[in-house]
């Protein structure tokens, strides 16, 4: 595609299309006196369509006309035909099935129409032009450009078809269109220069943006705050703050002064990699500079501290921020409600949402969250079903997280049947259960003893494409063993394995106490030799179900009197040691 034109190419509404021979060679437009006979018979077609259909006043020429001629037509224009005229001629030769344009019928129409400040349709053409030549193409259609010029020239083509390569994701050819029309001296594209520098900041790593901003810079480009905070919202968002901090202290040395919004994007950056005090002393910079913190100073700040569980020093801040007149919004309640409830001050926590409802401030989903999430934690479902009532109340419906999260605190205080309700309520209205839920339904079904529901529960995990983890895993198989299917717990253990799972030695104790608990020491022996020729290195609780099994399969005399003698066996070799005394006990007293 950047070596040869393809045969057919098709705009999307106008069927435009490139000549399936070799880009054409360009050739000067003949001197006005040179007048062709040909442009005047297509003038007087293009004047008299409105009549009589092109089709029918060019039905001998079409078949002799090319693209040499369209580019004449626009350089000369013998009948003044206005830019639309030409236009719509232009597209109705790219329907036309014998015809076909060049890229430099392409770019001299784009010429024309810049010229006219017909912006919009010349950059819908190199778009198309854009499209079909690819990557790696700015050269090229550059250098078409500027043999094109003839008697219209406007430097906005030049921000066309920068701003043609960027919306096709092509970002180099971008800039290098840039330098190609610097190097030219064309002067410097100023809209293509910064639509280009939007799309960089947003895309591209923010070096690049930056590196791009300064060249431009260099060339005349105006300087804008505007600019400079975009470029330091990318960096902080991308953990550099060290280079956002950089870009905040060039913006004097191009005469601009920063504004409340670049110390916010700054502080919010420093807040976010855990530097606090840094925060705090643009802060004191603000002020000094006859500036005023605004709420979302106050916000990020407040954030800050409540991360680092200082939650009385976040109060003192949010009392100040009341005291200079500023109101709260429903984003610092929320953050303060959560760093109560983190530190498990769920009664504070209810205190500042009250304090929130009586300033006016609504709460929002999030905040409700916060809150349920926080009163689930310590167990208080009564307080937690009054505030989803309270939510209905004000016309919020549950989410996913509320629905999660209340499944969560359901489970863990063993209510299970509210959970339970709970997962047919988000099944009814279309939401899907996540890993969180997936996990404490299970954990809630084997806690009761529905174990075959619990594993039932997992499969719909495992089809939903979720993973259950090595604790999921063993919950279930303990809940199997318990029952005595030391099989089935075996069948789950080969499943792990299988999906990439390294069962560790929790998982083996639970087999272990299984196989223990029927009498079957063999096969536990067995095991704990899998375990230690796996690598698994067995622990205390691993050697003292073992010692149970054998003591209560073995019939041991004075067993409990050996075991509180011996203590907690807590290597294989006190195990072993353990095991033929208990042997040797138990020969003895069938010997006598």
């Amino acid at each position: 595609m950047k070596s040869r034109a393809m045969a057919t190419l098709k705009h999307s509404r106008t069927h435009l299309s490139f000549s399936s021979s070799a880009w054409y060679k360009y050739t000067p437009p003949p001197q006005p006196h040179q007048q062709d006979p040909i442009l005047s018979a297509i003038s007087e077609a293009i004047l008299n369509s409105k009549t009589k259909p092109l089709h029918s006043s060019l039905k001998k020429l079409i078949t002799s006309l090319t693209p040499q001629h369209f580019i004449n037509l626009i350089n000369h224009n013998p009948h003044s035909l206005p830019p639309h005229s030409l236009l719509s001629f232009f597209h109705w030769l790219s329907s036309y099935p014998t015809f076909r344009h060049t890229l430099h019928s392409y770019c001299t129409m784009a010429h024309f129409l810049c010229s006219h400040n017909m912006f919009p349709q010349a950059q819908s053409l190199l778009h198309f032009v854009v499209s079909r030549k690819g990557k790696d193409s700015a050269s090229s259609i550059f250098d078409s450009l500027v043999e094109t010029r003839g008697t219209h020239y406007s430097i906005s083509v030049f921000d066309a078809l920068m701003i043609a390569y960027t919306d096709n994701g092509f970002v180099s050819d971008a800039v290098q269109c840039f330098r190609l029309v610097r190097k030219r001296n064309f002067g410097v594209p100023f809209r293509g220069c910064g639509y280009l520098l939007d799309k960089m900041a947003n895309l591209k790593p923010a070096e690049s943006a930056w590196g791009f901003y300064m060249e431009v810079l260099d060339c005349g480009y105006p300087p804008n705050v505007r600019n400079f905070n975009v470029l330091m919202h990318k960096l902080c968002k991308e953990g550099k703050i060290v280079d956002a901090q950089m870009v905040f202290d060039e913006m004097g040395k191009w005469g601009l002064l920063p504004t409340i919004v670049s110390f916010n994007t700054l502080i919010n950056g420093y807040c976010k990699s855990g530097d606090l005090k840094e925060g705090f002393r643009l802060k004191s910079v603000i002020e000094e500079s006859g500036m005023r913190p605004d709420v979302f100073t106050y916000s990020v700040l407040i954030n800050g501290l409540c991360k680092e569980s200082r939650l009385d020093d976040a109060n003192r801040l949010f009392d100040e921020m009341c005291d200079r007149g500023l109101v709260a919004n429903d984003v610092i309640f929320t953050t303060l409600i959560d760093g109560q409830c983190k530190n498990g001050r769920i009664d504070l926590a209810l205190e500042i949402y009250q304090q929130m409802l009586k300033k006016g401030v609504k709460p929002d989903l999030i905040t409700y969250n916060t809150l349920i999430n926080g009163l689930c934690k310590i167990g208080d479902l009564k307080e937690v079903r009054n505030l989803v009532d309270e939510m209905s109340t004000r016309g919020l419906k549950p989410d996913k997280i509320t629905y999660t999260t209340l499944i969560d605190g359901y489970c863990k205080e063993g209510d299970l049947e509210s959970a339970l309700k709970i997962r047919k309520k988000m099944n009814e209205e279309g939401i899907k259960l996540d890993n969180v839920a997936f996990t404490a339904l299970i954990s809630g079904l084997c806690r009761e003893g529905r174990v075959v529901d619990a594993e039932r529960t997992m499969r719909e995990m495992l089809n939903a494409g979720m993973k259950p983890d090595d604790a999921t895993y063993t919950m279930v198989m303990d809940g199997f063993c318990k029952k005595g299917d030391v099989k089935m717990g075996f069948k789950l253990l080969k499943e792990m394995q299988t999906d990439g799972h390294v069962p560790g030695v929790v998982t083996y104790n639970v087999l272990m106490n299984g196989l223990c608990k029927l009498g079957q020491m063999k096969n536990a022996n067995m095991l704990l030799d899998a375990m230690l020729n796996l690598g698994v290195v067995p622990d205390d609780i691993t050697y003292n179900i073992l010692l149970e099994g054998h003591c209560k399969n073995g019939n041991p005399n004075h067993f409990d009197k050996l075991r509180s003698e011996k203590g907690l066996i807590s290597d294989y070799a006190s195990y072993t040691s353990l095991v033929n005394e208990i042997n040797r006990t138990s020969k003895d007293r069938q010997r006598g």
